[in-house]
């Protein structure tokens, strides 16, 4: 026997050897049938829990604190050596932005395990079993329950007490008094934006007649309210309403349910297919809004508003920090939870995989919803509120603040401007939903329009777009106009720009209002138009439309750069 073959037949029978001594010898009965054998049960120590979770916890949480500390260490810097005034409750401040992160890492990642497989699968058998009708009529439901379980409307809810009734009545009635009859409103924006992205996807719609009639409807009805004196600031309301809804549940569940009926109807062959959804479920919110404030106001005269410094009555327990915040989450969750459940189950008679991890998802958008409001309260909110407020007295006297201002008004001016900019622009940068648009644009564009090109971009825009919004407090300038104005050089633009860069340049807008970017500019908003003594509603809808113009800008920009490369 050559050595070869002897080293061969050596390790076969060394490999049969150990596999006999590792694997247990099967048991058999009295009549000499095998007995199944059942392998131990694992026990796993504490240590071994974390050791195994560990790497799991560290990455999630790292992505939503490479989100939230660096604005609010920037926050904190501008106001301790530019505002030159301490933060307040600094432990406080610290401990709710803690709570964010933690509350954004479980209700992210419940989200992604708990609630998209739903909308995957859904979307992929309802139009095998229905027909069109009741396959509309769905995505219209789960569009309006999707907004509910949005982060930021827990932003919006929190907006009525800065609000002052006895200088926008109207404002501070729907804000404080009709907020869920509001969120429906904007719910239904969301749905009918589902239904219509649904019919796209199916049919093949160009996005630009779209964006074209739902323009026209939100212009007109902005031109109407603008005549109005008391309905006037629900302008700002509306179309950051539009900014609000496009957040980490709404697009991607909206999405794979509207992805998913175009791959059952066979329609979902162009690489662009998931693109404009975003772009409706901004605009569309804005015309219900605005629809709902006038109808408010043709069936609630001023006189039956409830008057300003009315006493409050006794704040039951469920109103009350942690319980409130509690009952929010399960109302926001539990209704679109149980929905999807349903129609899953009972009326499509499926079953998820894993439905222990499905159940752990649903758990984690509870928990994670529950402390983000919390935070909310006592982190983003709070010192968003401290530098909103103590950046008038930069420029102008404050007596709350400061005797006179810290620099001279030209100065001042600049340097509020400048911080507003630069927060724009670093909230933007950070958000990972414009990093995954950005690949996505690169491959439709393959490589003409760059991942960085596309992402500074769209933060040049933000930046731009609170940048005017603080202009526009500070000159009271008439927002009404301003997005008229913009709005209108917007629909020129698209006019002439391809089909792609308009889907891209529309649903860039969207993508900017993360659940960090919109509290804290809201509340930075309300703060600085309650120390000036304007309205403070206005920079969102301002950080949408700034994208779009400079996303478009951009994209005409290549067009002409690829044409006149080809001459």
């Amino acid at each position: 026997m050559r050595y070869g073959d002897f080293v061969s037949k050596a390790a076969v029978n060394y490999r049969v050897v150990s596999y006999n001594r590792l694997t247990p010898k099967p048991l058999t009965d009295a009549t000499g049938a095998e007995i199944p054998y059942t392998p131990p049960q694992v026990r796993l120590r504490a240590r071994d829990v974390i050791r195994l979770l560990t790497p799991y916890t560290r990455v999630r949480f790292m992505d939503q604190f490479r989100a939230v500390i660096p604005l609010a260490a920037y926050l904190a810097f501008f106001q301790a050596f530019i505002f030159q005034q301490p933060v307040r409750e600094p432990w406080t401040v610290g401990a709710g932005f803690a709570t964010v992160i933690v509350g954004l890492m479980m209700f992210m990642e419940g989200v992604k395990v708990g609630l998209m497989p739903f909308g995957e699968v859904i979307g992929d058998r309802l139009p095998a079993r229905f027909g069109l009708p009741v396959v509309l009529t769905v995505a219209f439901i789960i569009g309006v329950g999707v907004t509910f379980a949005e982060p930021a409307i827990g932003a919006l809810r929190a907006a009525g007490g800065a609000v002052d009734p006895a200088r926008a009545p109207y404002l501070a009635y729907l804000l404080n008094h009709r907020t869920f009859e509001l969120a429906l409103a904007v719910g239904g924006g969301v749905g009918m934006a589902c239904v219509a992205g649904s019919l796209r996807f199916i049919y093949g719609w160009s996005l630009k007649p779209l964006i074209y009639l739902s323009l026209a409807a939100a212009l007109w009805l902005t031109w109407k309210l603008m005549s109005d004196a008391l309905l006037n600031d629900l302008i700002g309301l509306a179309w950051d309403c539009g900014a609000i809804t496009t957040g980490p549940v709404t697009v991607p569940l909206a999405l794979a349910l509207g992805i998913g009926i175009a791959a059952a109807s066979g329609k979902s062959d162009s690489p662009s297919a998931g693109l404009g959804i975003v772009t409706l479920a901004s605009l569309f919110p804005v015309v219900c809004v605005m629809a709902f404030g006038l109808w408010v106001a043709s069936t609630t005269p001023v006189s039956a508003l409830p008057a300003p410094g009315a006493p409050a009555a006794a704040a039951a327990w469920f109103t009350r920090t942690p319980f409130a915040e509690l009952l929010s989450a399960i109302q926001a969750v539990g209704p679109v939870a149980l929905f999807l459940v349903f129609l899953l189950r009972v009326a499509l008679r499926e079953r998820l995989k894993e439905s222990g991890v499905i159940a752990y998802g649903i758990a984690l958008c509870f928990a994670g919803m529950a402390l983000f409001n919390v935070g909310l309260a006592y982190g983003l909110a709070n010192l968003g509120g401290q530098a909103g407020g103590m950046a008038p007295a930069m420029f102008t006297r404050v007596d709350a603040v400061a005797e006179s201002p810290v620099y001279p008004w030209l100065l001042g001016v600049g340097i509020v401007v400048v911080f507003a900019a630069a927060l724009g622009f670093g909230a933007t940068v950070a958000e990972p939903a414009l990093g995954a648009l950005g690949m996505t644009v690169e491959n439709l564009t393959n490589g003409a329009y760059r991942k960085k090109f596309l992402i500074y971009a769209v933060a040049a825009g933000v930046g731009l777009g609170v940048a005017a919004g603080v202009v526009k407090i500070i000159f009271a300038l008439p927002l009404g106009a301003l997005l008229v104005a913009l709005y209108l050089l917007a629909a020129v633009m698209t006019f002439f720009s391809t089909e792609e860069f308009v889907n891209i340049a529309w649903d860039s807008a969207g993508v900017t209002t993360g659940p960090v970017t919109v509290p804290l500019v809201l509340a930075i908003g309300l703060a600085f138009g309650a120390a000036t003594g304007s309205d403070g509603f206005g920079i969102l809808a301002l950080c949408s439309i700034f994208p779009i113009l400079t996303t478009l800008s951009t994209g005409l920009w290549i067009q002409w750069k690829v044409k006149n490369s080809h001459l």
